[in-house]
């Protein structure tokens, strides 16, 4: 019988042939293999041929009952992910007769509430939290450099991470970068990030390299392509040296967008921006914050005048 370790490369090579980014593969990657080895420490599977449907609910129960690093229950976009990744798996699996067909139907999705945009800074916790960045080695300006491009340009992680050297324009301060479904589109490097961008890659990325003929702009120690998780980590040791929680690589996007709308910029150029296929995914940004609100109402509503 195979195992799953063994079918789950086999699905990692398929993925790749389809010429999907490492970052989607690895992001992808991260949830199956909190399942596989979840079913091998529970209950002792490591064959697909014995999960059962008991099995993926108290799966269910448990990816529910986990924490994030701030100890705070995941969220359902996080369960959610995860059991997308997981579903894709199955079906793989089920495809090659290796489970039932019927098993990918006891892998939930839980709820996701609509909400405004989470975790969004103001511009000013930006600020404070690009500063805490010291600036006294090649690593920290690397990310100083990339925290700045995330916020100016308002690109995802996945998209930051993909970016080679040869897909920016520092003399007209633009980036060619590759969204979800590999299209490509050009976005604006803002004063800011062009200053911090051109620094890294004419004084800084030459001694990250370590002798490496690497194309990719951001590298880690190893002279290769940063991974997300690396990223992700970063990102995280500088919010908890600004004080601040529940930061991730979205929050960058998130408040980059919230200022833009903030300051009345065109919607259909902020979605040309972001990527985005229709103005309806920004619809949840027009929602303004309270304080907006109140702005607004005392300067508008005639009995704030009448005080």
């Amino acid at each position: 019988m195979r195992t799953l370790q063994g079918l789950l490369n086999e699905y990692l090579d398929w993925r790749r042939s389809l010429k999907l980014s490492p970052e989607t593969i690895e992001k992808n990657l991260y949830g199956i293999k909190q399942i596989v080895r979840w079913l091998k420490n529970k209950y002792g599977i490591t064959e697909p041929g014995k999960i059962r449907t008991n099995h993926l609910y108290s799966w269910q129960k448990h990816i529910s009952s986990q924490k994030n690093r701030q100890g705070h229950p995941l969220k359902p976009r996080t369960i959610n992910t995860h059991n997308e990744s997981i579903k894709g798996f199955f079906k793989y699996l089920a495809l090659h007769g290796h489970i039932n067909k019927d098993l990918i139907n006891n892998i939930h999705f839980v709820k996701n509430p609509r909400k405004l945009p989470g975790s969004v800074m103001t511009h000013d916790q930006m600020q404070n939290i690009l500063m805490k960045i010291p600036l006294n080695n090649e690593f920290s300006y690397r990310d100083r450099t990339m925290l700045e491009l995330l916020y100016s340009s308002g690109i995802r992680a996945a998209e930051l991470i993909g970016l080679d050297v040869a897909h920016v324009d520092l003399k007209n301060r633009t980036a060619v970068v590759t969204g979800k479904g590999d299209k490509e589109r050009i976005v604006p490097v803002g004063k800011t990030a062009h200053k911090f961008l051109e620094a890294y890659i004419v004084a800084i990325r030459p001694y990250l390299l370590n002798g490496h003929a690497e194309q990719a702009l951001f590298l880690n120690k190893k002279g290769k392509r940063i991974k997300y998780r690396q990223l992700l980590r970063q990102i995280h040791y500088y919010a908890d040296l600004s004080k601040m929680e529940n930061i991730t690589t979205h929050t960058f996007r998130r408040s980059c967008t919230t200022e833009l709308i903030r300051a009345e910029a065109n919607m259909y150029h902020v979605k040309e921006l972001l990527g985005h296929e229709s103005l309806d995914t920004l619809r949840h940004y027009t929602k303004l914050t309270i304080n907006d609100l109140k702005k607004t109402h005392e300067k508008c509503h005639p009995r704030e005048r009448d005080v």
